[in-house]
């Protein structure tokens, strides 16, 4: 049998997609013990309590991209200082806690599916980030990932895992729904609209489609929830009342969005991902080139991708009952998949 039992686990969340991530990846192991920092970053902690965690806030991110780069390191030495004793790391996309556990002499299991180097020339700060994330101890991808771009900055092949969906799958293998959480929208039926970060390093589109995107959806008699990222984009839903464009006052469950929505439309990977991950319609608008995962799912017909407002609306128009009438098989496999990579990781560890 597995030692994870027998372990401490450090679980460190940067992102507002984390919490129900490790989440679900920990109540697989529900004798593990765990240990949880959050950073302050946009609904990131508020979705740790959601979830669940006991956890201790350490450092912020910042909404300046300059200063955002000072925040990386400034983290790294807060965690590196503060961070819990612990047998083993988890983390996602997330360079500051492999830095911290190699400091700390903790394993490091790190998550990723973010290959947009193998696909966009010139992004240094992300060729960076990768280089980073290759002193990981071991890195946890999908199989569609280009794991050369681990291997060719220093990680061991062998210290790259691999396993069959994304990781997105993880954590709506056994999602459930909630029934009334409409009732909180002044519209039963709907689509969910989520803006570009249009600050993230490897996004060069400074134009965001949004204002058409809601004005297409209006003029078709298509009530939106719209998901601001809060860096100047809620003016987007100005012209509009709450029947029409309406913008929640905290936090929503990202999952329970999606499954009830009639189709997700994002500018960024993950929440049009989820979608697809549940079998729901998923629209991309993402301006940049694809990672490989999302070209996997647009190739198999699962996320529909594009920048052209009519094209999407189109897609929108075509979509039956049966196309979105949601479905976790798939992802129930996928996450008994990476469980068993995990467990092998940690016995690895114990017994090298």
């Amino acid at each position: 049998m597995s030692n994870t039992s027998e372990t401490t686990t450090w679980i460190d969340l940067v992102s507002p997609s984390h919490p129900f991530f490790f989440r679900a990846l920990a109540d697989e192991f529900p004798e593990m013990r765990l240990q949880t920092t959050v950073r302050e970053k946009t609904e990131t902690v508020a979705l740790a309590a959601e979830a669940g965690f006991k956890y201790r806030v350490v450092g912020r991110d910042f909404d300046n991209p300059r200063l955002r780069k000072f925040g990386i390191p400034l983290r790294t030495g807060q965690l590196a200082l503060s961070a819990p004793q612990a047998d083993v790391s988890f983390s996602s996309r997330n360079a500051m806690c492999i830095l911290a556990s190699k400091a700390r002499g903790i394993p490091s299991i790190h998550f990723t599916d973010n290959d947009i180097t193998a696909h966009v020339d010139g992004l240094s700060f992300e060729k960076l980030y990768n280089r980073l994330e290759a002193m990981a101890t071991h890195n946890v991808v999908p199989a569609a990932f280009e794991t050369n771009e681990l291997v060719k900055r220093g990680a061991d092949p062998e210290s790259v895992h691999t396993y069959d969906g994304y990781k997105e799958d993880i954590y709506i293998a056994d999602f459930e729904s909630d029934p009334a959480f409409t009732d909180q929208f002044p519209f039963e039926e709907y689509i969910v609209v989520r803006p570009e970060a249009l600050d993230a390093a490897y996004v060069d589109t400074e134009e965001s489609l949004v204002p058409e995107l809601l004005e297409g959806a209006v003029e078709r008699d298509l009530s939106v929830v719209y998901l601001p990222r809060g860096r100047g984009d809620e003016r987007y839903a100005a012209p509009y009342d709450d029947t029409e464009v309406y913008t929640p006052d905290e936090a929503l469950n990202g999952l329970q969005l999606a499954w009830h929505s009639r189709c997700m439309l994002t500018g960024s990977g993950t929440m049009a991902r989820e979608a697809a991950c549940m079998e729901k319609p998923a629209v991309s608008f993402f301006p940049n080139t694809l990672l490989s995962v999302d070209r996997e799912l647009e190739a198999d017909g699962r996320i529909f991708h594009s920048r052209d407002p009519t094209a999407i609306f189109d897609y929108i128009d075509s979509l039956s009952n049966q196309d979105i009438s949601p479905d976790l098989t798939r992802s129930r496999t996928v996450r008994q998949e990476v469980a068993e990579i995990v467990t092998e990781i940690i016995n690895e560890e114990h017994h090298p």
